[in-house]
């Protein structure tokens, strides 16, 4: 059976169609209990995140529908018309995107490390539900290897492409270490929870945030184990920031010149790192003339921004060639794994040969037949059985000019002569 992937993404429809079909991880093993329900399907790991729905399966080719029907089941919808927003791989394919999504080659933000996590969480759950078994498991280990060698070598995660990342990048450029800096965080709004999760994840343990309400400021802080204060004593504050990042949105600056002179003052001419994300501004923009401070406003992360995102473009571009060697390498093991089991049935079939004409060939000597009649006897039935199959199969596909296997059958019983009208077509 080959290796099947089916599966809808934000390359193929819009976030109102992908939810239509979505699948909570708290149900996967409800998932795969119902697709290995399905009669062609061998195994199976499904996996749902916000940007994709994908079914992986070890499966006949004519699932598909019954796929689809799995995924729509339960729900009124127009199957023909989200059925054109499916993609479908198979063989090489399936393997080949398999990588590119565990390598975050795939994803809405290139690189991201996030579905690496989510891929072994479906791959646990397939295995924790008798869903995956030796192909699909060892093609998501090869997987997840094939992602971490692909990440290390062409960097594609090194650069931040989120603006509040950015900002954390950067200060960690200026200071160094971030755990022994005070920051300060002017606001509560996305834009500031998000830098302060990447700031709480950087070990920092002096965080204040400040905010006209005082209620959405606690609530913060309680998640990020800091400090709330009232904008109303925003200017106490100043003097122990050494990280400042302000978004709020306020339609006037609230922090001028003159404040961040006079904290500078107080702090001894120690650097101040100010990052106004807020549009309109939220500090001066003459502050950045000051000694000892270093201003960013949004234009500069999202310049910065822009340009690890093509950097993470060319990186992704790199690593292409690498992605390719690896579904090879995998697509090698899985033929070699078909080989085997192809062997071992012809093996079986030949011995089952061998063990009745050996019992028939004894009966015969008992019966006093010439032992060298038996024998050849024997010997060319045996031939003839075990080669009637293979040979119906090349009469058949020289008459529908399949030389493709003629040649294979060529190289695998190493004929001598060559079919003149497989040559002549071939050429």
């Amino acid at each position: 059976m080959p290796l099947l992937t089916l599966g809808i993404s934000h390359h193929t429809a819009p976030v109102e169609i992908r939810e239509l079909v979505a699948i909570n991880p708290a149900d996967y093993g409800i998932r795969i209990q119902q697709l290995n329900e399905i009669e062609g399907v061998e195994e199976v790991v499904v996996l749902g995140t916000c940007n994709r729905t994908e079914i992986y399966c070890l499966a006949s080719r004519d699932v598909q529908s019954d796929l689809l029907t799995c995924l729509f089941s339960g729900k009124t919808l127009n199957r023909h018309s989200l059925q054109q927003h499916f993609y479908y791989h198979e063989g090489l394919d399936a393997v080949r995107h398999l990588i590119r999504v565990a390598g975050g080659m795939d994803s809405l933000v290139l690189g991201e490390p996030q579905i690496l996590g989510q891929l072994k969480e479906a791959w646990q759950s397939a295995r924790e539900a008798s869903g995956a078994g030796k192909v699909l498991d060892r093609l998501f280990q090869h997987a997840f290897a094939a992602a971490k060698d692909i990440r290390h070598s062409s960097g594609i995660g090194k650069h931040p492409v989120s603006v509040a990342y950015t900002a954390v990048v950067l200060a960690r450029q200026i200071f160094g270490n971030l755990a022994d800096q005070n920051v300060v965080l002017l606001g509560a709004g996305d834009m500031i929870q998000l830098c302060g999760r990447h700031l709480a994840e950087q070990g920092i343990a002096r965080i204040e945030i400040v905010n006209r309400s005082i209620e959405k400021a606690q609530q913060l802080a309680d998640e990020l184990g800091a400090k709330a204060t009232a904008l109303e004593h925003l200017q106490d504050v100043l003097p122990r920031a050494d990280i400042l990042i302000s978004c709020t949105a306020s339609p006037n600056h609230i922090i001028s010149r003159k404040d961040i002179k006079q904290a500078l003052k107080k702090r001894r001419h120690r650097p101040m790192f100010l990052v106004d994300i807020a549009v309109p501004r939220d500090i001066e923009p003459s502050s950045a003339e000051l000694d000892d401070v270093y201003l960013y406003t949004i234009d500069d992360l999202q310049q910065v921004v822009d340009e690890n995102l093509q950097q993470r473009v060319l990186a992704a571009e790199s690593a292409s060639g690498e992605v390719e060697n690896s579904a090879n390498s995998f697509m090698r093991w899985l033929y070699g794994l078909r080989a085997a089991r192809s062997l071992e049935q012809i093996r079986g079939r030949s011995h089952a040969h061998e063990v009745e004409l050996i019992q028939r060939a004894q009966k015969r000597l008992e019966a006093g037949h010439d032992s060298a009649e038996v024998l050849t006897q024997m010997a060319s039935t045996l031939t003839n059985r075990i080669l009637h199959q293979p040979s119906l199969r090349l009469r058949q596909a020289a008459e529908e000019q399949e030389y493709e296997i003629l040649r294979a059958a060529e190289r695998i019983f190493g004929a001598a002569d060559t079919d003149s009208g497989a040559t002549e077509s071939d050429n």
